[in-house]
């Protein structure tokens, strides 16, 4: 386990990405919404470990 994965604001990015995912998953959203708001949630996660 790296460090940047025991910090709470990694942890709470890694819950909103997947909770940005299961809302794709259940809602119509168009293409370009949809790839955009999946990317950004991811680079919450990245940024954080990549600031650590």
């Amino acid at each position: 386990m790296f460090d940047f994965e025991k910090l709470s604001v990694y942890i709470k990015a890694k819950i909103f990405n997947k909770e940005v995912i299961n809302y794709l998953r259940t809602n119509k959203v168009d293409k370009i919404t949809h790839d955009q708001l999946r990317r950004a949630s991811f680079s919450i996660m990245l940024n954080v470990a990549i600031c650590r």
